[in-house]
């Protein structure tokens, strides 16, 4: 193609569902709307209340409500994009706000896998060091692991900008899926990407499968320090088995998404795993991390019965008068 002959592009098209009809289509925006909103509501009662509660404010649960922050913008960061191709059929995106949805999305799967780290780490010192575990986990030590997390997955992940910004765009603009991944977009560059995809692959799994091993080390000691405590063994089994079944969908969609050359990626099986990786997963941890939890329970339970006073002042006074 003659330079003279190239159309420059300047917004995309995330064809993303455009095969379903628009029933169909308006039904999946209703299902993913209620998704979104009870993985924002659940994410955010979360944090509240290991805002206000003195009995949450210990490591674990500080590392579970930053946790909760995290994946309110990272399903953010998708699903209001993707909620609004599906409900009103807008499915243009300008190539600056491709390019930031795309960073911001590695980014934040990026910190979001380095905090797993820092959890698993928290969650084996507690219970194969519990002497050690007060000393070690200091208020200022997980001040700093949670700042080191956020300043490491944005510093890390700057790298993809600077390989977006070396693609070019010249033909079709129409991206096959409901955001703006890797794969679509090197996929429609009329630039040669082989480099640019071998390296952008390289540092994706690199930063997968290194989380991957170390909190996988962390649940392993943990396997084996519990195979030694009769007493505990049920409740550390169950809550490790729970958080190993969200390892799994979290590692295993990514391995799945961005371990294979650009060419051989089925742009259908990677919208149906996107999906896992963007709505599901976030919709599961609160009730994976903290909503199983008794502890976190009761202090929900509390904390409604209060407001429930707050509000309803009377009542009590009746109630209680009635005795």
């Amino acid at each position: 193609m003659g330079q003279g002959n190239e159309t420059v592009v300047t917004e995309f098209i995330l064809e993303g569902f455009s095969g379903l009809n628009q029933r169909l289509q308006l039904f999946l925006s209703l299902v993913f709307l209620l998704i979104y909103l009870t993985t924002v509501m659940g994410n955010a009662t979360i944090i509240f209340l290991v805002c206000v509660d003195n009995r949450l404010q210990i490591p674990m649960y500080f590392f579970i409500g930053n946790l909760a922050f995290l994946e309110i913008c990272f399903t953010s960061c998708t699903s209001i994009k993707l909620l609004v191709i599906l409900s009103s059929g807008r499915r243009t995106i300008s190539v600056s706000a491709c390019f930031v949805q795309s960073y911001f999305y590695f980014a934040l799967g990026c910190m979001e896998f380095i905090l797993l780290v820092v959890m698993s780490f928290d969650r084996y010192l507690a219970i194969c060091q519990p002497l050690r575990y007060a000393a070690i986990m200091t208020q200022q030590l997980c001040i700093l692991l949670v700042v080191a997390a956020w300043v490491a997955g944005f510093t890390f992940m700057s790298y993809h900008l600077v390989l977006l910004s070396k693609l070019t765009f010249c033909g079709s603009n129409k991206i096959q899926h409901f955001f703006c991944d890797n794969s679509p977009l090197f996929q429609l560059s009329c630039s040669d990407t082989n480099l640019l995809w071998r390296i952008d692959s390289v540092l994706i799994l690199f930063a997968v499968l290194a989380s991957l091993c170390l909190t996988l080390s962390s649940y392993v000691c943990i396997l084996f320090c519990i195979l030694r405590m009769p007493s505990r063994r049920k409740k550390a089994f169950a809550t490790c088995s729970s958080h190993l079944t969200s390892l799994a969908i979290a590692f295993g969609s990514c391995l799945d998404l961005y371990s294979h050359p650009s060419e051989r990626v089925s742009l259908e099986t990677n919208k149906l795993v996107a999906l896992l990786n963007t709505v599901l997963y976030p919709f599961l941890n609160p009730f994976i991390y903290s909503l199983r939890n008794k502890l976190v329970v009761l202090v929900l339970k509390d904390a409604i019965a209060h407001a429930t006073a707050q509000l309803f002042p009377q009542s009590r006074c009746i109630s209680g008068q009635q005795f």
